[in-house]
């Protein structure tokens, strides 16, 4: 096993954390609405009943979360590519 980092050292920006944080709770909301979509399908629920309350919202995150999440996953990796490049050409 190699002890060695395979590019230089580079300090995670307060931006960085964020984007991440933020992408992990969208997706994971995402998918716990998901999930609470279908157990309310499976216990009997009508397209009624989904209409009222705060199912509106619950079945808006799913299409809308997930591609969020992904495009910031994304734009995390790119960022932090672009960061060690030019971390790597300083050295």
């Amino acid at each position: 096993m190699s002890t060695q980092n395979s590019g230089p050292d580079v300090p995670v920006r307060r931006l960085d954390r964020i984007l991440a944080f933020t992408a992990l709770t969208l997706a994971a909301l995402s998918v716990i609405c998901f999930f609470a979509i279908i157990i309310g399908s499976a216990a009997g629920m009508t397209q009624k009943s989904f209409a009222e309350g705060l199912w509106p919202i619950v079945i808006a995150i799913p299409p809308y979360g997930l591609p969020i999440a992904f495009a910031m996953i994304i734009a995390l990796l790119v960022m932090s590519f672009v960061r060690k490049g030019r971390a790597a050409k300083r050295s």
